[in-house]
């Protein structure tokens, strides 16, 4: 029984740690959620493909190919500074997001390493009729280490939608 109250106890750290970084993201605290990531972080957001279903291993882009985000610590910071700027046209107004975290999956791993799989969806609102909705699966790597106790080493977003709708794509996932 000891070992299945852990598995609850980890479940339960980990769902928080993802809650807290979705309210951070909602609450446009951008420098707090970059803390989140270790300084080799590998942030990814394939293309994703519409194939026949014998070949579904092509739904998703390999390294070498098009990704909507394909970002290592320094460049998720360059995305923080444009966020946090006047400057950035998509934001202005800034849009209104609400994100939901649910199925979360955790394997402890022996280096020490979690790995989650979490299914989410982002409501995005700006101005008074561009709305738009994000929905898909993410796969992350945790580390035991950081301010809040775990830090994100990397993390592949499986959007399901293979076209983005919105004019411009300045939200994160």
């Amino acid at each position: 029984m000891a070992s299945q109250s852990s598995g609850f106890e980890l479940r339960a750290r980990v769902e928080d740690f993802l809650f807290r970084e979705a309210q951070l993201l909602d609450d446009r605290r951008f420098e707090e959620w970059l803390e989140l990531f270790a300084e080799d972080v590998s942030y990814v957001v394939p293309v994703r493909r519409n194939v026949n279903q014998r070949c579904t291993e092509l739904a998703v882009g390999g390294p070498d190919d098009t990704a909507h985000f394909d970002d290592d610590r320094q460049s998720l910071g360059w995305r923080v500074a444009r966020l946090n700027s006047d400057t950035d046209w998509a934001e202005q107004p800034a849009t209104r997001t609400r994100r939901l975290i649910g199925n979360v999956r955790v394997d402890a791993r022996t280096d020490g390493a979690y790995l989650v799989r979490s299914n989410f969806l982002l409501y995005a609102n700006r101005l008074e009729t561009q709305t738009h909705l994000f929905a898909g699966e993410r796969h992350d790597r945790l580390t035991p280490d950081g301010p809040e106790g775990l830090r994100i080493a990397s993390r592949l977003v499986l959007l399901d939608q293979s076209v983005i709708l919105a004019p411009a794509l300045s939200v994160l996932f």
